[in-house]
């Protein structure tokens, strides 16, 4: 049996219960799953069916009621405290006084990182995620996509080896989000970096998972994990695979049950 420590994240037997007073609220109950290192996972299901709660364990927002979350072997504060995962969220949260180069060497500056190994290593994370020549531009003179695409410059300042992403391309247009899918799939390889993705679409699963989880309604649990076979080298071209429909079929089928066949009667005619 491989080791915790051989693996990138592991969730061993996880709950959640949130209580307020005398009300309780079973977010996730006996939730394990594992991704090993450099591997790409999705978690989808339901609004409400401890996806985020799941990813916030593991980015030491909350501790779990019941069993344990690792990262490389460590625990979600232990690797905090080793700056070892970088977290993006939907809302793509910049300072509008800043220029995006320092923006993105935010993380640095709060990490005591000196000025001139700041803009070095910001610079290279904005010619990664293809923003060289926007460096100096501010905020409000960049489109959604693009403030995106600076969220996860400053997540890879850190140089994370892994990155915990909650819908990061939520709440951009359909074709933004899946160029900025496959911009994503280039950054993943050239980092090595291990992904957890919480994604409401299935199409974004499979393009960036190697196993998709899907999630029942709360109480969250992983009911099926489905795996994603086309290797690291992928492109848009993927969605052309017959492969690509029938894993989409299949997590269809995970998440909703299969298509009830209803029976039809027979039609009278009259006379």
């Amino acid at each position: 049996m491989v080791g915790h420590q051989a693996l990138g994240l592991v969730a061993d037997h996880v709950g959640m219960v949130y209580r307020r007073g005398r009300q309780e609220t079973i977010a996730l109950e006996d939730c394990s799953l594992s991704i090993e290192r450099g591997g790409w996972m999705s978690l989808i299901g339901a609004s409400g069916c401890g996806k985020s709660t799941l990813l916030r364990i593991f980015a030491d927002i909350v501790r779990p009621t019941t069993g344990r979350a690792l990262l490389h072997g460590v625990s979600p504060a232990e690797a905090r405290a080793n700056r070892t995962f970088a977290l993006v969220s939907q809302q793509s949260t910049m300072l509008p006084w800043r220029s995006i180069v320092d923006n993105v060497a935010l993380g640095l500056q709060i990490a005591g990182v000196q000025p001139s190994d700041r803009r070095r290593r910001a610079m290279e994370a904005i010619e990664l995620v293809g923003l060289g020549g926007f460096e100096n531009a501010y905020p409000s003179e960049l489109s959604g996509g693009m403030r995106q695409r600076a969220a996860i410059a400053r997540a890879l300042t850190l140089r994370p080896q892994f990155l915990l992403m909650d819908e990061p391309f939520g709440a951009l247009d359909e074709i933004t989000r899946e160029k900025l899918n496959f911009e994503l799939l280039q950054i993943l390889r050239e980092t090595s970096a291990t992904l957890l993705l919480v994604t409401h679409s299935i199409s974004e699963a499979i393009i960036l998972s190697d196993k998709v989880a899907v999630m029942t309604p709360r109480p969250g649990r992983i009911s099926h994990v489905v795996t994603v076979g086309f290797g690291h080298d992928r492109s848009p071209d993927m969605r052309d695979d017959p492969r690509f429909h029938v894993i989409e079929r299949d997590l269809r089928h995970a998440l909703h049950g299969p298509p009830q066949i209803r029976s039809t009667a027979p039609i009278r005619l009259s006379a």
